[in-house]
């Protein structure tokens, strides 16, 4: 028998209809998986963002310097967790003032991390701008820079600590050549002295530049270990 012309142009809708919505579904289907593998690789992101690699400092401190960085208070909720790429460890590359301009010169956005010999204390500083080695008018202006310590028994308690923000930017970074990672006038200056080496006990803390003094003291201090890190979003 002939199908009716109506009955056939309903049955060819029927099943164009049909195996669009098959072609919807998986459609969705290859979606929903695409998204889920988006979020799996964020989140795997996330976390290689972070470790970090360390001997002094451990995660929670790269969460609190990173909400310093963007100048938030410690409750605040995080913004950017800051990846912190090593560019230089003293025990690996060396404890002198070469050493720290040869690997650091025209590197910015740095945070330097100095593990104290003979103490529980942690003190460091950040750089937005670029370290230079200068021999006269040592001095670069910046008006993000900060200095910090902490000095706790527990490496993974950062709750005894100084944060420092600068207040003179003329003198916010101090890039003479015979000093390592320093910052103010004398507020954070890693010096090594006669010896070049940041190991003698010529380093000190001193408040001119910064709002607060960082350490209890201003007696010089030997470096245990120390490491420059470069941050990137």
């Amino acid at each position: 028998k002939i199908i009716p012309e109506d009955l056939q142009d309903n049955l060819i809708k029927y099943f164009l209809d049909h195996d669009h919505s098959k072609s919807n579904k998986k459609s969705e289907q290859q979606q929903t998986i695409k998204t889920i593998k988006k979020i799996d690789s964020n989140n795997n992101n996330n976390n290689k963002k972070k470790s970090i690699d360390s001997k002094i400092i451990t995660n929670q401190h790269v969460e609190l310097i990173s909400k310093w960085i963007d100048k938030l208070e410690i409750t605040d909720e995080l913004k950017n967790l800051y990846e912190f790429k090593l560019i230089l460890r003293g025990s690996r590359d060396g404890f002198t003032p070469e050493k720290f301009h040869e690997f650091c010169d025209n590197q910015s956005n740095t945070i330097s991390i100095i593990k104290l010999k003979d103490s529980n204390e942690i003190l460091g500083g950040y750089n937005p701008i670029m370290w230079q080695f200068k021999i006269y008018n040592i001095y670069s202006e910046t008006k993000d820079s900060f200095i910090f310590s902490f000095n706790n028994n527990n490496m993974k308690d950062i709750k005894n600590h100084i944060l420092s923000r600068v207040k003179n930017k003329k003198y916010a970074i101090d890039n003479n050549f015979i000093h390592g990672p320093s910052f103010g006038q004398e507020d954070l200056q890693i010096y090594g002295g006669s010896k070049r080496s940041f190991n003698d006990r010529t380093s000190h803390c001193k408040k001119i530049s910064y709002e607060k003094q960082i350490r209890k003291t201003e007696d010089h201090f030997s470096i245990e270990e120390y490491e420059i890190f470069q941050i990137y979003k």
